[in-house]
């Protein structure tokens, strides 16, 4: 059943862990109800499920959190953290389940092997039905208006198969017959559970159904230039019932300008991005779908390259007459195939001769390459050549590289120019690395870190430059270092490269700690000032100044140590205010600053006041506020407070001053009674300090009205009317339960002269607990009813110096010649059973009502017992009634000695008892 659910969070106790189920689609609210002083931080957090989903990556810090339309992935364990500085913090969980139930998918199959993609001709078809869903899904099968069970039709099997881990229901239609041409429906359901109907689909099976079959109306591959509009053409050649066709990329997704409309896909304007494996994907839940594709390639071209190779012969790097001189020409084309390269002389056509040799490099090896390979270069050959690159499909621009081959082509050389290395700058600045190169023609420049394997500073392994210099923008001090300038083979000669090395040192100003510290003192206390070195460059060289506001106070110099320290011996008024230090080298200065205030710290609302709203007049109610004040002692003593009230949607706030005598100790609780607050409405309250320095820091808190709900009452009474029996419950490893019940619990026939004939006022309407002790309870067997936890209310909290007091009472009903015991123990959190009961009464007491009164002193959050005891026959019914704990020791006692035929126990918290008729 889904239902409504609070995750409540007590410092002092832990709960079993709840399972919270939801309708998918419906709003989420889980809150989180804590005790503890300070008042606690709630952070909710949450696992399983979507590990990833953690409310949009980040943390919620409510007691409520608030989930609008949750869906299935966001099901899982949610954890209520809460904490407040003090000791471990309290943790929660609740595990949320989203049911959800999708429309059932029939497939048919023409055997189980189909299913695991094996294909068998077979005269036994498998209908297959599936739906998402939780819990897991039942299904049920109708042939017509006919359901179909297993054994209702000889030529009918209906099983979950192993390979399915039983999410499916296969109906197997053996040997076709033909009364199994038919609509068959499937049923799938979740029981009803949170209001999920069921769902249902409906297949038509005839002689004609068949899997689906299609055909491409394009050609594979198909090549096309940038720009063009291209459309792909699917059509169904078979299937029964008539296939549904979609369209698949190999990129995941379809480009967004895309176009479907039935079996064609028009792709407008198409880009070198978008080229890749289109497939058309035919499916009408019979057999596997059947999927056709084509690829679509995009002719492009990009980075035109070329290299000089001197002679390999001649260990020489320079061109010369009368040996052998190589120019390559590389460029990326799609598709490679169609790529084309001509050579141009001084803007002349050049054809392969016996010493003008023009070849493409194998495709494998070195792709879209050409050589031109000049064999015994003479003066003549002197000139401009030109390599240009085309492809066949033409619609794209020619790429065309010029290569100058002269008497001034030389092989490049690398220099760092004078006083350009070491480079010093400042953190911040825009620095210039500066290599000259030399040679004809200039290569292209790869700059990379040479101290270590580490990106430049826009993230990639190397930086191409055509004029030598690399440019840095507000260079960081991550980025001192060396770094190398060096050749490239493209754009000039294919030899080895050269390089050169350039020093960057990145000068920053001093890293200090603090950078900002809030300090508070009280008058004529010393206050001591730290500021310290973390990292500076240069090191060297780094002085100091102190000062308050524009007034210097010090100043010197660092010799071996990294931290300077200030003290004012004796604050006093001047005193207050903001100092700072700063810390100084070269490239500038780094400060820490103080903040020193006599400014006291902010109160802390008490918000686990027990029993802090009471309604003494029809139309008002009054609310005891109590808080503690952090850290009270570090600065001046507080006279006073300032008290801000105003009603919820108000501007106006009304103030008054608490005033307050003595010192204010740690931890100490303060209160101060609100009146004449309206019914029902919320205030919004402020508190102030107030000492020698002015106003401190304040807090808010709401105020609300609400009646209050057990177990934090003044007066907690349970006379079990209703059947939750006030939070009652029953002990799990006791031998029987107590029973609710209203009128006599005799029977005269088995359990004559027990039990009483009404409730402790003598309604017969009114209802009490018993003990049945008829067959088959045996002597000694005991039943134990435990109340709710209820929070100790400390006059400290941070603990509890003197236990409160507390009355606990409650009616009792002994009747019968077999009666056996009745005791009431105490039971405390974190505290181990107590040795024996805070009360207990054998026998029989006659055919009255009594009541028991016991004060008890609880150091903790406790919990009372009831316990019956059954006696040596069926004659021994035991009753109560009216459980009440009271705030106070029980009053107006008479002596024990009035009750009779009795054995009665005490313990160090019983004071007295009393009975009544």
């Amino acid at each position: 059943q889904c239902e409504l659910y609070v995750l409540t969070v007590l410092f002092e106790e832990r709960h079993a862990e709840r399972v919270y189920t939801i309708r998918e689609g419906e709003t989420l609210e889980l809150t989180c109800l804590v005790t503890g002083h300070p008042r606690p931080q709630i952070r909710w957090t949450k696992t399983a499920g979507s590990v990833s989903d953690r409310f949009q990556d980040s943390s919620v810090f409510n007691e409520t959190l608030h989930i609008t339309k949750i869906q299935r992935h966001q099901g899982g364990r949610y954890y209520c953290k809460a904490e407040n500085g003090l000791g471990s913090p309290a943790i929660k969980s609740i595990r949320v389940d989203v049911y959800f139930l999708d429309d059932p998918v029939v497939t048919v199959h023409q055997s189980v092997g189909e299913a695991k993609e094996q294909f068998y001709y077979e005269r036994t078809v498998f209908l297959r039905c599936m739906a998402n869903s939780n819990p897991p899904v039942r299904y049920s099968w109708h042939r017509g208006r006919d359901v179909l069970s297993q054994g209702s039709d000889k030529g009918v099997e209906i099983y979950e198969p192993f390979f399915t881990q039983g999410e499916t229901k296969i109906l197997k239609l053996k040997n076709l017959r033909p009364q199994d041409y038919a609509n068959y429906s499937c049923i799938a359901s979740v029981r009803n559970v949170c209001g999920i109907s069921d769902r249902n689909i409906v297949f038509k099976l005839t002689n004609k159904t068949v899997s689906p079959s299609i055909k491409l109306l394009v050609e594979d591959p198909i090549v096309v230039n940038p720009g063009q509009t291209v459309s792909l053409v699917c059509i169904t050649t078979g299937g029964e019932p008539k296939p549904t066709l979609s369209w698949v990329s190999s990129s995941d997704s379809l480009p967004e300008k895309s176009v479907v409309k039935g079996g064609t896909l028009t792709l407008p304007a198409i880009t070198s991005d978008e080229a890749g494996v289109y497939s058309c994907v035919a499916t009408n839940n019979v057999g596997n779908p059947a999927k056709k594709s084509t690829t679509i390639v995009v002719r492009a071209m990009k980075k035109g390259r070329f290299w000089i190779t001197p002679d390999p012969y001649h260990n020489d790097d320079n061109i010369q007459i009368g040996r052998e001189v190589k120019i390559s020409c590389q460029v990326e084309a799609t598709p490679p195939e169609e790529l084309t390269f001509g050579w141009l002389k001084n803007g002349r056509a050049l054809r392969s001769s016996e010493r003008m040799v023009i070849t493409q490099t194998d495709p494998d090896t070195s792709p879209g390459t050409t050589n031109l390979d000049i064999i015994d270069l003479k003066f003549t050959d002197f000139g401009t050549y030109t390599c240009v690159a085309a492809l066949k499909g033409g619609g794209i621009p020619e790429i065309s590289i010029d290569v100058n081959i002269s008497s001034t082509t030389v092989p490049p050389n690398l220099t760092v120019p004078r006083g350009k290395s070491p480079l010093v700058v400042r953190e911040g600045d825009t620095v210039e690395l500066e290599c000259l190169v030399s040679g004809k023609p200039k290569p292209i420049i790869l700059w990379s870190r040479a101290d270590k394997e580490a990106p430049m500073p826009d993230g990639t392994l190397q930086v191409e430059s055509y004029d030598g210099v690399l440019r840095i923008v507000n260079v960081s001090r991550e980025m001192t270092g060396s770094y190398r300038c060096q050749t490239s083979q493209f754009n000039g000669f294919n030899v080895k490269p050269r390089e050169a090395v350039v020093e960057l040192i990145v000068q920053y100003p001093p890293t200090v700690e603090p950078v900002s510290l809030e300090m508070r003192q009280g008058l004529g206390r010393p206050v001591a000032m730290n500021c310290r070195v973390l990292r500076a460059h240069p090191s060297r060289v780094l002085r100091y100044e102190w000062r308050l506001g524009n007034r210097l106070l010090h100043a010197g110099h660092f010799d071996q140590s990294d931290e300077t320290e200030y003290t004012v011996k004796s604050l006093n008024r001047e005193g207050w205010g903001e100092y700072t230090c700063d810390i100084i080298n070269e490239a500038g200065a780094g400060r820490c600053t103080f903040l020193v205030t006599g400014k006291a710290y902010p109160p802390e609302f008490y918000y686990d006041t027990y029993s802090p709203l009471w309604q003494n007049r029809p139309r008002v109610y009054g609310f005891k506020l109590q808080w503690t004040q952090m850290n009270p002692n570090a600065v001046d003593r507080i006279v006073a407070y300032r008290l801000g009230i105003r009603q919820m949607g108000q501007q106006r706030w009304w103030e008054q001053e608490i005033t307050v005598e003595g010192t204010i100790t740690k931890g100490e609780l303060i209160t101060h009674n609100l009146t004449e607050l309206i019914k029902p409405e919320a205030y919004e309250v402020r508190l102030t300090p107030i000492t020698r320095f002015g106003e401190g820091d304040s807090t808010i808190r709401i105020i609300t009205y609400s009646a209050p709900v057990n177990p934090h009452l003044r007066e907690f009474h349970c006379s079990f009317e209703e059947e939750p029996i006030c939070m009652f419950t029953q002990d799990k490893n006791d031998d029987f339960d107590w029973t609710r019940h209203s009128a006599a619990t005799r029977d005269t026939k088995y359990t004559p002269n027990t039990g009483p004939s009404g409730d402790r006022s003598g309604s017969k309407q009114g209802f009490y607990m018993y003990i049945e002790t008829s067959r088959p309870r045996k002597e000694g067997e005991v039943a134990r009813l435990v109340s709710p936890f209820f929070n100790v209310a400390p006059k400290n909290p941070y603990g509890i110096t003197n236990p409160p007091a507390y009355c606990f009472s409650f009616f009792f009903h002994m009747y019968g010649k077999h009666i056996g015991t009745l005791n009431a123990l105490l039971r405390q959190k974190g505290q181990a059973a107590t040795e024996g009961p805070t009360w207990s009464l054998s026998g029989n007491q006659g055919d009255h009502w009594k009541q028991a009164k016991v004060s008890i002193h609880p150091t903790a959050s406790f919990q009372v017992v009831l316990e019956g005891i059954r006696g040596p026959g069926i004659e021994g019914d035991i009753a109560i009634d009216d459980v009440t704990l009271e705030e106070g020791e029980c009053r107006d006692l008479p002596a024990v000695s009035e009750y009779r035929n009795t054995v009665i126990k005490y313990s160090a918290t019983i004071y007295s008892l009393f009975w009544a008729k």
